[in-house]
């Protein structure tokens, strides 16, 4: 094995490292050799691809549903043998190190992403060919960012404007002769990731028994091959509020940190897309739980400071019989 490294790198083009339509995408490829190499071909190549992949069992047969779709694609040949086989083509031995350069398409493309039955990636590979049987690859990904301000949202639709707004929503459930009434409200539906949202929960328990509530962030990925769909759902615990007893009321409210890691919403990938909800879940034992689920969009970026409010009192009074 004369080969004895090769390896791909890029240059970033700001802080975080992240690349986006129009961008140049500049690096090296480094190869180390114990001695003089011949090669039959030598690039190095870029690529963004959606793809998904997922299994269905059908009777005793498993179905294998699968699906992509290529963004780009550049080459940039390096060395290569020009006639087709001789390995005329030569590599001195020590370190090597070629650099090349190519210029992201301008056009909207969905922004890095690793589901349960998908991902979307852009990368680097690097690929030298001795011999049809003798072939040195390597690989690297590299953080890809959609220039679309809003990727959840058509231009049509109207979403955009109620980022900011208040989300509210109430439901009533009969448990026997008595009534629960569970009110909830966030400060608004767009949120940065890292950022904190204010959540409250009134709850009117009229009924006889005591209810807990509980704040869940649901994540929901859907897949897409061929007109099939598969959907992945998730559910993570925020908090668990105070007991609220029987024949009492209550307002609790929680404020509840999305997580800085946390991939944004996006729809603008013909192969999958990435959707949030608050829940709020009251635990009615032993009957069916009472639930809300409010809408949740998860926006790229680093959350603001925020501001201090005055907090709220928790309201506990008995109801009137």
């Amino acid at each position: 094995m004369t080969v004895k490294h090769l390896l791909v790198e890029y240059n970033k083009v700001n802080e975080q490292g992240t690349f986006s339509p129009g961008d140049i995408l500049s690096g090296k490829v480094t190869v180390m050799t114990s001695k003089e190499t011949k090669v039959q071909c030598f690039l190095v190549k870029a690529k963004g691809k959606a793809k998904v992949t997922w299994c269905d069992q059908e009777g005793e047969a498993t179905v294998v549903h699968s699906d992509k779709k290529i963004y780009f694609y550049f080459e940039y040949i390096i060395l290569q043998d020009k006639n087709r086989g001789n390995g005329s083509e030569i590599i001195r031995p020590g370190r090597n190190v070629y650099p090349f350069t190519f210029v992201i398409p301008n056009i909207d493309m969905p922004s890095s992403y690793r589901g349960k039955w998908g991902n979307i990636a852009y990368s680097l590979q690097a690929k030298l060919t001795q011999s049809l049987w003798l072939v040195h690859k390597t690989k690297t990904e590299f953080p890809f960012l959609t220039k679309a301000e809003f990727p959840f949202a058509s231009k049509s639709e109207m979403i955009i404007t109620g980022l900011k707004e208040q989300q509210c929503a109430t439901r009533i459930s009969f448990y026997g002769t008595g009534k629960i009434t569970l009110n909830v409200t966030s400060e608004k539906m767009g949120v940065k990731q890292g950022e904190a949202i204010a959540v409250s929960v009134e709850v009117l328990n009229n009924s006889a028994g005591t209810v807990t509530p509980k704040f869940y962030l649901c994540e929901k990925q859907t897949f897409v091959a061929k007109s099939k769909g598969i959907v992945h759902t998730n559910d993570i615990l925020f908090a668990t509020g105070d007991s609220v007893p029987a024949e009492t009321s209550q307002t609790i409210t929680k404020v509840l940190s999305i997580p800085l890691q946390l991939p944004p919403t996006f729809f603008n990938c013909s192969l999958m897309k990435l959707e949030y909800r608050l829940k709020v879940i009251l635990d009615v034992n032993p009957a069916k739980d009472l639930e809300i689920k409010l809408p949740l969009v998860v926006l790229w970026g680093s959350p603001k400071p925020r501001q201090q409010h005055q907090r709220r009192s928790i309201c506990f009074k008995n109801l009137p019989g």
